[in-house]
């Protein structure tokens, strides 16, 4: 049996009434494959792709067999098969919805080297296809809808980086080694954010630029900061915002100056932060 891309597999039959299947790309991720499905009726024969198969049901049940093994994969639980894995899927039940990564196994070996300290040209091998794990599950999904809004891209690049990470320690019990201090390449990272804090930075251009591979970057910067990369990004975009309100610019123009995707964006972020509206906080300095 030959493999075949997820793309090949929706393309086989015509989905019925109520169905619906988004195959979208992680631009930043070198072409991974991202699906978000909802399935009444639609089966998947046998088949099995060359990459990795990880995800989520977030509603409902699907069935599948691997190994001659039928599983029943539920809200709570990640799913995984590994490449090459002949597998197949179905609803059980009323339906399902769904959402799934198809990694490369270069991508799933540059996060296994980084938790080992080290590159790898090893495999890694996830031991059980269905793990109980909602904190994962709720990570997993709340990364694959920002990667499918297309927005606050590095928000999104960062969290399934952690994802992937915590699966392969967890649920591939791949050996995680211990952080050493990266004071230099986190001091370096952060001046290049507060530097081009407005820019569409990526973890790929950090990494490019302190010579760590992406996830050890974001374990080094939050062990040396107490925050993420992502986190810190916002928190300089929060801080060059007050300025300018304080200054009495209207926040729809903080917003587009400061990197924010808009106003709404600007607006959350600074409420979570300072417990009052951008509007207010310009108003109260101006009065």
């Amino acid at each position: 049996m030959d493999a075949v891309s997820q793309a090949q597999t929706l393309n086989l039959e015509p989905l019925a009434a109520g169905e619906r299947a988004k195959l979208f790309p992680a631009a930043r991720f070198d072409g991974l494959d991202c699906l978000a499905a909802t399935f009444r009726s639609h089966a998947y024969a046998p088949h099995r792709h060359e990459s990795y198969v990880v995800g989520i049901i977030e509603a409902g049940c699907e069935t599948f067999r691997i190994k001659g093994v039928r599983h029943y994969a539920r809200p709570g639980q990640i799913a995984f098969v590994n490449p090459l894995e002949t597998h197949d899927g179905e609803p059980h039940g009323a339906g399902y919805s769904y959402r799934m990564t198809y990694p490369e196994i270069g991508l799933m070996r540059e996060v296994a080297g980084s938790l080992a300290g080290r590159e790898t040209d090893a495999t890694p091998f996830f031991r059980e296809p269905l793990v109980e794990d909602a904190e994962g599950a709720a990570m997993f999904s709340a990364a694959h809808r920002l990667i499918e809004r297309g927005r606050d891209a590095l928000a999104g690049e960062e969290m399934l980086l952690r994802f992937y990470a915590r699966c392969l320690s967890l649920h591939a019990l791949w050996p995680v080694a211990a952080l050493g201090r990266e004071a230099g390449p986190v001091a370096l990272a952060r001046a290049i954010v507060e530097e081009r804090f407005e820019e569409d930075l990526s973890l790929a251009d950090l990494s490019r630029l302190t010579g760590l591979p992406r996830h050890r970057l974001i374990r080094a910067f939050r062990s040396e900061t107490g925050l993420t990369p992502h986190a810190y990004l916002v928190d300089v975009r929060i801080r060059r915002a007050r300025e300018r309100l304080r200054a009495g610019d209207m926040p729809g123009e903080v917003a587009a100056a400061t990197g924010f995707c808009d106003q709404a964006h600007l607006t959350r972020a600074f409420k979570a932060r300072h417990g009052v509206t951008p509007g207010a906080f310009r108003a109260a300095h101006l009065s």
